[in-house]
């Protein structure tokens, strides 16, 4: 197969992968009650009936602060892991640093239904703060392995210095490490809110009796029936899930321009 023939097969690959993405935010425009090609008008009434309708704003609502929380608590655990597992010795080292990246190998559904037995086992009934945890069990991986990878690019001669000349750890944790981890830390803090907002699989073994989130609500109402506001829903989701991790490396990439 020459370059022709390659380049036409990458084409029919990210075809075959998009194509359904568009499919669905153009009929999140079509003004037509039921979704079809060819398209019978440009409309946003779907998008007002989608902010209209109370079990999505709930649900939108629930994912995210589930999300915020989740970011916020995985980022600050992850910087302090990805510290103490760059700069210093401790025994168990491997043993932890395994530990911290082992959800990310091994299979949501698994995840969820083990975390689900054990809280079984204990007789802990599903909640919101089971969901957060399970949640931040999932983020926490991507964010260690971010900060990591800019933490170990970063010389200690900075920090060094920085506690020659009289300061303590935590400020030169704050006046040098942390700005030349920025970069990671926006990054890992905004794949932790898209990790969670858009978290399906396992959310559905540990979301409480009557909680939804957006996608377990898209995945009810699929259920049920295909709505038109199905397919708003979706491109608010996309938009969501795309968006943020495109401005986190666009972050990533200016605080790296920007710092030393």
């Amino acid at each position: 197969m020459g370059n022709a023939g390659i380049r036409a097969f990458t084409t029919l690959v990210y075809l075959f992968m998009f194509a359904p993405i568009a499919v669905v935010v153009l009929l999140s425009f079509n003004s037509a009650q039921f979704g079809s090609f060819p398209i019978e008008g440009f409309s946003l009434k779907w998008f007002e009936e989608l902010f209209n309708n109370a079990a999505i704003v709930r649900a939108f609502q629930t994912s995210l602060w589930l999300a915020i929380v989740t970011a916020i608590v995985s980022t600050t655990f992850g910087i302090l892991a990805s510290i103490a597992l760059v700069r210093y010795d401790f025994p168990g080292k491997s043993w932890i640093n395994t530990l911290l990246v082992a959800p990310v190998l091994i299979p949501e559904t698994v995840l969820g239904v083990g975390l689900l037995l054990f809280m079984l086992w204990l007789s802990q009934p599903r909640s919101l703060p089971v969901l957060m945890l399970g949640h931040i069990l999932i983020s926490l991986p991507y964010v260690v392995l971010v900060v990591q990878a800019r933490l170990v690019g970063i010389r200690r001669v900075y920090e060094e210095a920085a506690l020659s000349l009289g300061a303590n750890r935590i400020q030169t944790f704050f006046a040098i490490t942390f700005p030349l981890l920025m970069p990671a830390i926006f990054a890992g803090l905004l794949f932790a809110f898209t990790i969670s907002f858009d978290n399906i699989t396992a959310t559905i073994f540990w979301r409480p009796p009557g909680t939804e989130t957006v996608p377990t609500q898209i995945y009810g109402m699929l259920r049920n029936s295909i709505s038109p506001e199905i397919n708003a829903l979706g491109t608010v989701m996309i938009v969501i899930t795309v968006g943020i991790p495109l401005l986190a490396g666009a972050l990533a990439r200016y605080f790296a321009r920007a710092k030393p």
